[in-house]
């Protein structure tokens, strides 16, 4: 006599409707009191015994949602949705589904997210790594194994396959590598941008290494040209560092979050600059809407990096460079080289630029970061000179007197 099948092993029958034998698996039930059943079919009883063995145990291993007709598009799908809503800069949230769209869901997105494997992820990122640079690559996979977490937290799958890859395939090449100004290809730049409205742009990022996000929203009240002189200590003319482009305003890091002192050349360039836009408020009238920015648009908007790029290559172009091979950022890659050129240590610069250590200043400037510090040789030098005979060192007593 056959025997019932125990509470929890699942149900298999035949479905005369379908002409298929199904399993069925209760994996939980609904507040409502209602059964969660999870099916799959077979066209012979044995396939339909295999498919409740895997059913049983997806059960077994958390994953009782699982199920092949949910695909890895529609897990990429679910995950830039929940990232699309949280607290990000727009043009983020647009970059990485642009990747997404592009990259992901045209070569896996069809393949049911239970039948992802390892092989498809490594075949599918050693393809990318022909036509793509490694960083792109890395991004790429970084999204789906996010993507592949969230379904799998929801129990949709039982393992991240991305995890279980190898080390990710060196793309392409590198992009093109930032790059920074020579002290004289800085002072050209500087000269060229005297005739230009981009002059104080241009003289504030370089001589303060501020980011091109946070100059385009800096606000006149953030701007002091005076300081206080009298005070004690003295504080300086000074620019605070406190906004950028971002969602919210906020700034990069916390630590980008920074009051700069400015130098008398970027002080005489913002003066001059504040004047000038006075002029150009006169000539826009009633269509000057007053944001209170530094560096505006004819009409008091904030610019966009389109136009900011724009101007700067055409000063650019009148420094004597090729003026596609600089961006606005590499100011501050210029900033950074020529202060550590000039023998500035690295924890001062990584103060000055807003990082939150200095391994992330030599990680993202290594080749601008002078490679050999000299103080601890000159100073050996000076106490052990090569001609053999130690240097004289005063005594404590006589420097005492």
């Amino acid at each position: 006599m056959a025997t019932r099948r125990s509470r929890g092993d699942g149900g298999l029958y035949w479905d005369e409707s379908r002409q298929r034998w199904t399993a069925e698996v209760t994996v939980g039930f609904r507040p409502n009191g209602k059964r969660i059943v999870r099916k799959a079919r077979g066209k012979t009883k044995t396939e339909a015994k295999t498919k409740l063995k895997e059913l049983l145990s997806d059960v077994e291993e958390g994953a009782v949602n699982a199920s092949a007709g949910y695909t890895v598009a529609q897990a990429v799908n679910d995950w830039l949705d929940s990232y699309g809503r949280g607290e990000r800069d727009p043009n983020t949230v647009k970059a990485v589904r642009s990747l997404a769209n592009n990259h992901i869901i045209p070569a896996i997105g069809a393949r049911p997210l239970v039948k992802l494997d390892v092989d498809d992820v490594e075949e599918w990122l050693a393809e990318k790594a022909e036509v793509l640079v490694t960083s792109t690559l890395r991004n790429l996979r970084s999204i789906l194994r996010r993507a592949i977490n969230r379904a799998q937290v929801r129990k949709r799958v039982r393992h991240n396959v991305v995890l279980l890859c190898e080390e990710l395939p060196a793309g392409k090449g590198t992009g093109r590598p930032s790059k920074a100004l020579t002290l004289a290809q800085a002072e050209a730049v500087l000269t060229a941008a005297e005739s230009s409205p981009m002059r104080a742009y241009i003289v504030v990022s370089l001589l303060t290494g501020a980011r091109t996000e946070e100059m385009r929203p800096l606000t006149w009240d953030h701007v002091d040209l005076v300081g206080k002189p009298d005070a004690s200590p003295a504080i300086p003319p000074n620019v605070k560092v406190w906004r950028s482009v971002r969602a919210k305003g906020e700034t990069k890091t916390r630590k980008s979050r920074r009051t700069l002192a400015l130098p008398e050349r970027a002080v005489r360039a913002l003066e001059d600059h504040r004047v000038a836009q006075q002029a150009v408020k006169a000539v826009a009238g009633d269509d000057w809407r007053e944001q209170g920015l530094v560096f505006a648009t004819n009409v008091g908007t904030e610019r966009d990096v389109n136009n900011v790029r724009r101007d700067f290559r055409r000063v650019i172009k009148a420094a004597g460079l090729k003026p596609t091979q600089w961006t606005p950022r590499e100011l501050r890659h210029s900033f950074v080289s020529i202060l550590s050129d000039g023998g500035m240590a690295i924890e001062e610069i990584s103060r000055l630029v807003g990082h939150s250590s200095t391994a992330v200043t030599e990680l993202v400037y290594r080749k601008q970061i002078r490679p050999v510090v000299e103080s601890g040789a000159r100073a050996m030098d000076r106490l052990f000179p090569a001609t053999g005979e130690p240097a004289e060192v005063s005594s404590p007593a006589d420097q005492a007197s």
